[in-house]
């Protein structure tokens, strides 16, 4: 007689990549069933997608089709080398990471860490950046036959392949290390600092190439880019373009070396992936309460907002801000704002630098290209871009925000409040901001166009942001990764910052044009203009918005609650 076999002792099949990517497809189909915001979001992502892949692809098979192996190193190096750093950069200060397979699920599952990594990591190549980044780097498969025939496609092939591994794996370990820092609040100052590390690299990448083409020294720029090649960000995809022209040796070494750093990334991203899996670090032993002078109700007011109202008012400030302050997700957007802040407008108010014949670079006229009116401009920028944090910020909140709901907490005292607690921590860094650049530009007497100019766009900012974040919100998932986003609202997001961006803009547009057609008296009256335009702008708005909330507010509670 057959003896029957339990569910314990049958055979377990092995588990292999192609689960995780069948996990994924079949969440992704989930997720679509009934959402058509978010088919339509994905089918916009996707045209985008095969636009900048059919771009990309031609610029880098246009060297090989016209045979000019120099411009093929060249675009090979240097546009590889850019495609790599955008992988690591832009998730960590626009687009995020997709989630959709968050690793803190698969906690409790026997799975090997070998396993759940290759296995996270093809399911991250099945997502609409890797698909579009390996069409453009196909052009490089074509530039190699072109110019070397079989060989070098093949050689070049190995090194696509190489290198679009290298740049999703690059992307998840940066994410992922800097995920697991900013879950520690003892940490954060050491992330911050790393994240402007990684931003300030573009400055002098972006002043190198700028001598190079001005001047056009080509062999500088030859001589630059076969550097490059040698490096992690370009070593892959110039491995075809050195058998095409006779240097298998270094054809071989380069694929080493994309091979070795693809285990190197994969090695830290398991590192950092398994405490992602555990949960929070802990910051520490708690702190002994503060006095009871007061009582536990002044207990919940942190000392920067103790001038506030213990009124309802008072109450949301006091939580917004222990949440800006504590929330990793959004302590990584305060960094954001604080990085790119002060490095955008310096970049371009210091852009009018002039370039020697040999290729140096002359720093010493440069406050004399700057003026009023592009100063202003880049003001209006750092402006609108601080505020457009707030356009998910219920989002942060997810299901929470039924507690807001439940208590009827009217609209307009609830982006008012939201504003103030936001504006505490932004605020300051925008002063620096001006008092930085007016530094470095030598032209103290700008300062009051400077802040006349951030606080204008930044109260414009938080009034358009007011009516984006409660008629555009979207979810984000249930992760301890401060940069991950569901499937589609990578898109979402960046469609709504460059919605939010451009009114915002247009709404500040009168003190650009008042810079240039004032003169000097603006420069005393741009402070106290700018303050009232910018108060009265984010009070008005949040007034007209707070209409909307009261009226969305289930609705909205519905929309930013993440689905299992």
């Amino acid at each position: 007689m057959a003896v029957p076999v339990t569910a314990a002792e049958r055979p377990t099949r092995a588990v292999s990549p192609r689960h995780f990517v069948r996990l994924k497809l079949r969440v992704l189909g989930n997720n679509f069933r009934g959402q058509g915001w978010r088919i339509a979001l994905f089918v916009v992502g996707v045209l985008f997608g095969l636009w900048f892949a059919a771009g990309g692809f031609l610029a880098l098979a246009a060297p090989g089709m016209a045979g000019e192996p120099r411009y093929a190193l060249m675009t090979a190096a240097l546009g590889g080398g850019v495609l790599t750093l955008g992988w690591l950069l832009l998730p960590l200060v626009f687009f995020g990471v997709d989630e959709t397979l968050d690793p803190a699920r698969f906690a409790l599952l026997p799975l090997a860490r070998r396993t759940l990594v290759t296995g996270l990591l093809a399911a991250a190549l099945v997502s609409v950046p890797a698909v579009a980044t390996a069409l453009t780097v196909t052009g490089l498969v074509v530039t190699s036959a072109a110019l070397g025939g079989w060989p070098a496609a093949l050689v070049g092939a190995l090194g696509v392949v190489a290198g679009v591994l290298v740049c999703v794996a690059g992307a998840r370990a940066v994410t992922s290390a800097f995920a697991t820092m900013l879950r520690s609040r003892r940490v954060r100052d050491l992330a911050a600092v790393l994240l402007a590390v990684l931003a300030a690299l573009l400055g002098p990448l972006q002043l190198l190439v700028l001598a190079a083409v001005r001047n056009a020294d080509w062999d500088r720029l030859t001589g630059v880019a076969r550097v490059v090649g040698w490096t992690p960000f370009g070593a892959p995809w110039t491995a075809g373009i050195d058998v095409a022209q006779g240097r298998t040796g270094a054809a071989v070494l380069k694929l080493l070396i994309a091979v070795a750093t693809l285990g190197v990334l994969l090695l830290w991203w398991s590192r950092s992936l398994e405490s992602a899996m555990v949960g929070a670090v802990s910051a520490g032993p708690a702190k002994a309460p503060r006095g009871a002078v007061g009582g536990a109700v002044a207990q919940l007011f942190p000392r920067a907002v103790g001038w506030v109202r213990r009124d309802r008012f008072g109450a949301l400030v006091a939580r917004e801000c222990r949440y800006w302050w504590r929330d990793a997700r959004r302590r990584a957007n305060l960094i954001t704002v604080a990085v790119v802040g002060v490095f955008v407008p310096v970049m371009v108010n210091l852009g009018g630098v002039s370039f020697s014949t040999e290729g140096g670079a002359a720093f010493g006229e440069t406050s004399a290209n700057s003026s009023p009116v592009l100063v202003s401009i880049s003001m209006v920028f750092v402006g609108v871009l601080a505020s457009v944090t707030l356009a998910n910020q219920f989002g942060f909140d997810g299901s929470a925000y039924a507690a807001n709901v439940v208590a009827a907490v009217p609209g307009r005292v609830e982006l008012r409040a939201r504003m103030a607690a936001f504006s505490l921590y932004v605020v300051p860094i925008l002063l620096v901001v001006a008092v930085v650049l007016a530094t470095v530009l030598g032209r103290p007497e700008w300062l009051g166009v400077m802040v006349g100019g951030l606080f204008a766009a930044y109260g414009c900012g938080l009034a358009i942001n007011g009516f984006i974040s409660v008629l555009g919100a979207y979810s984000l998932p249930e992760t301890s990764n401060p940069f991950a986003m569901n499937t589609g609202a990578g898109i979402a997001k960046s469609l709504l910052t460059l919605l939010s961006m451009i009114a915002s803009a247009v709404a500040a547009v009168p003190f650009v044009v008042a810079a240039a057609l004032l003169g000097d008296v603006w420069l005393w009256l741009a402070p106290p203009v700018g303050l009232a335009y910018g108060a009265g702008a984010a009070l008005l708005g949040a007034y007209l918005a707070g209409d909307a909330l009261d009226r969305r507010q289930p609705e909205l509670l519905a929309t930013v609650t993440p689905r299992r």
